[in-house]
């Protein structure tokens, strides 16, 4: 097994097993899904640090394998939340759904794991075709046009992307990967790239969009790569960026504002998505040993516990075809261990000591008061109280044990129950456990999370936003949950779109028919005409004239060489004779 898996980038083998999933049918095809990321996980153990597999390109070299402590953080969590994601969809018929999670997937490796900027942008290009494919294999109307907006605003980020690595590249004449700082305006782009896929606030609203309209399967897998696949190369090319923290510190709050009225639960865990990336930014912005370790922490945990916040609310959907917070309730007396699976993802997202979100989220919290980041300390801690209150209570509250909606099912099948009991086992034990996951951090850890400060600290904050949270219903005072639609910044491109369409067909294409008519009339119209006499010309005179001259100088020759032949033998020795003696003059003389 060592021997066959030897030095192959990770990539490789989610990207290139993706392609064999048609051809594998039953349960050969079940198996051969659970071990792709095994298999891609033992590779990954045996990888020694450093540079690998380099290809020269243009001039350029391209490093596909930049292995280190920080890229192998990243590399691990992609393959387990991987495993988990194919476990939970595991009963899913379509091989689109599959062949997507795995380009997805090895595309994020393949972005983690590279060591120049030019294959950076070739996989981060095919992380947008992954994605997209998860939208579009829901195969609504709705997760047709999200998937339309998706798509365009990543085309966009892409753009910015290129252009910087481009301009970067003539600026220094290096295209590695490595710290670049806000230095030239290739880095600027580059930075505003990254800012696209990490749903900085205001281009944010793509997540929201477009998550809960993927399959249900589809919305566990892109909740893992995307954003924390763009905190890893920010982490990477700009740590200690001081617009980072203002950044990510607007991130925490925000979101919770919108996911306090958000009907659709599954849009209430996209929000809050975005609340959880905006500790990692800050983490990134400060710049320290402590606030990069608790980046790479939170960035681990996280991915794991809001998987299975997302496969909690995707088993809700799969059993009762409802995702609406007003259309559910009572389903604790039907699903019971789906309930508590999904209260284990809250209590992680939420920071509750003794699971996975408290040991990582207070590492970015300390490392916020150690730099003397007051005002964002305030933040962050207000941003923990509100996550608790719309993921860590409303989802969980609103799905189980708010009102009977009358709905009787039963628990999802026996591979979506695996795939969050694995999630919820991980959950508890990094929470519990946190040494191991601090062993694969980037810097060695001095970091006690279990100190009484620390516990009394985020117990007293959940606590009395449990006990608001509490108040606000029983006086009737909590936002009602509407049947409706919230349109966020994505009404740039919901009904700027339009306008721009309209734009497009009128005053646009009015213009546009009229300078295509008037070049049509000044210049294609004569051009085509003399292209057509200068052909007559060339083609009669030159080249039918050449021909005909051939032709006649052919006839002339026959007609010259007709007459020697004569018919009379003794000509034929004569002219034989002849020529023995020419051809003997040239080899004698």
């Amino acid at each position: 097994m060592r021997i066959i898996m030897i030095d192959l980038p990770p990539a490789l083998i989610f990207i290139f097993g993706a392609f064999f999933i048609p051809f594998i049918k039953g349960k050969a095809k079940s198996a051969f899904l659970v071990l792709l990321p095994v298999v891609g996980f033992i590779n990954l153990l045996f990888l020694p640090e450093g540079i690998h597999w380099t290809v020269n390109f243009l001039g350029f070299q391209l490093v596909f394998g930049k292995i280190d402590k920080l890229s192998m953080v990243w590399g691990y969590i992609f393959h387990i939340i991987s495993f988990i994601s194919i476990i939970f969809a595991l009963h899913v018929k379509k091989d689109l759904d599959y062949w997507a999670t795995f380009v997805y997937a090895g595309s994020a490796l393949g972005v983690v794991f590279s060591g120049d900027l030019i294959s950076l942008f070739f996989f981060w290009e095919m992380m947008t075709i992954g994605s997209v494919c998860l939208v579009l294999a829901r195969r609504t109307k709705a997760a047709y046009e999200a998937a339309l907006r998706y798509s365009v605003v990543h085309i966009v980020g892409g753009l910015f992307l290129l252009a910087g690595i481009v301009i970067h590249a003539n600026t220094t004449g290096s295209i590695e990967f490595k710290y670049l700082g806000l230095s030239n305006l290739g880095t600027y782009l580059i930075f505003l790239g990254f800012g696209v896929n990490c749903a900085w606030p205001i281009l944010h609203a793509w997540l929201p969009d477009a998550y809960p309209e993927a399959t249900i399967t589809g919305t566990v897998v892109l909740s893992a790569f995307t954003t924390k696949t763009a905190v890893y190369v920010l982490a990477r090319a700009f740590p200690g960026t001081p617009i980072l923290i203002v950044i990510g510190t607007i991130m925490t709050a925000f979101p919770i504002f919108y996911a306090v009225i958000e009907n659709d639960l599954r849009r209430v865990l996209s929000y809050s998505l975005i609340n959880q990336v905006g500790f990692m930014v800050v983490g990134i912005g400060i710049g320290t040993e402590m606030s990069i370790n608790g980046t790479a922490a939170h960035a681990f945990s996280h991915i794991i516990y809001k998987a299975l916040l997302f496969m909690s609310m995707g088993s809700v959907l799969h059993m009762t075809g409802k995702i609406n917070g007003t259309d559910l309730g009572g389903l604790y007396k039907t699903m019971p261990i789906t309930a508590v699976f999904c209260m284990i993802g809250a209590a992680s997202i939420s920071g509750f000591p003794l699971f996975s979100g408290f040991i990582s989220k207070s590492m970015v919290i300390t490392a916020t008061g150690d730099g003397h980041y007051t005002l964002v300390w305030l933040v962050l801690m207000f941003a923990s109280a509100g996550v608790f209150h719309h993921s860590g209570i409303k989802i969980p509250y609103f799905a189980f044990f708010a009102h009977d909606s009358g709905i009787r099912t039963k628990e999802p099948p026996l591979n979506m129950m695996i795939a969050m009991g694995i999630a919820a086992f991980l959950c508890i034990f990094i929470g519990i456990f946190p040494g191991p996951l601090y062993s694969i951090l980037p810097y060695p850890v001095d970091f006690v999370p279990y100190t009484a400060a620390h516990v009394m600290e985020m117990l007293q904050i959940l606590f009395f936003s449990a006990l608001a949270f509490t108040y606000l219903m029983v006086n009737g005072i909590y936002p009602p949950e509407l049947k409706a639609i919230n349109l966020d910044t994505d009404w740039l491109y919901r009904k700027g779109s339009k306008l721009f369409l309209r734009l497009a067909r009128n005053p646009i294409e009015a213009i546009d028919t009229c300078f295509g008519q008037l070049y049509m009339n000044l210049v294609t119209k004569p051009g085509l005409k003399l292209a057509q006499g200068i052909w007559k010309i060339f083609d009669v005179e030159i080249v039918d004239g050449l021909v005909n001259q051939v032709a006649i100088f052919a006839k002339d020759c026959g007609q010259y060489i007709r007459h020697l032949q004569t018919g009379h033998v003794r000509n034929y020795a004569l002219m034989m004779v002849i020529g023995f003696v020419v051809i003997l003059y040239f080899f004698i003389g």
